[in-house]
């Protein structure tokens, strides 16, 4: 059982950290970043960091072939306030999902929800422009959101499955 809590809390730290780290290393490569614009844009990585880094999105993935980024975007954050709700639910939500299905696993359902989730925003953003509420006229997507999702969609999962009241509610 030690060396289980050990892999979890190891994993948890690797999502945490890989992004912390991503997130450093965009502010470093945005001149400007450090300069006050408003609690919303407070510590803000400059686009063209963000996309060399590997921002998503329908330019880089239809646009350019980036298909990578599927995979790198999850790991780039757009402001403090983003990075900071989103290690917020990675704290919360990445621990017991290591538990029930083993940090191994939990990181390609982090992965999996990352690829799902960038593919369905991109190629709404690519094919879909016109349509309300389908898409958005961002060329460029970042954030742990769709990598998250799959943490919770794989803890409501094995509630349905086990029928632990906890995990329902």
């Amino acid at each position: 059982i030690g060396a289980d809590l050990g892999a979890m809390a190891d994993a948890t730290k690797l999502l945490i950290g890989g992004c912390v780290a991503l997130y450093a290393a965009s502010l470093l490569m945005s001149p400007g970043a450090f300069q006050p614009r408003g609690l919303l844009g407070l510590l803000s990585p400059r686009l063209e960091a963000l996309f060399l880094l590997g921002a998503s999105g329908p330019v880089p993935v239809f646009g350019l072939g980036h298909w990578w980024t599927l995979l790198s975007a999850a790991w780039l954050h757009g402001s403090l306030l983003h990075i900071f709700f989103n290690l917020m639910w990675v704290r919360q939500l990445a621990p017991p999902v290591a538990e029930l299905y083993g940090a191994g696993r939990m990181i390609l359902i982090w992965t999996a929800g990352s690829i799902t989730g960038f593919l369905a925003s991109s190629a709404a953003g690519a094919f879909l422009p016109a349509v309300p509420f389908l898409s958005s006229r961002a060329g460029f997507t970042v954030g742990a959101s769709a990598s998250i999702f799959g943490l919770l969609g794989a803890l409501l999962v094995y509630g349905r499955r086990s029928g632990h009241s906890a995990l329902r509610q």
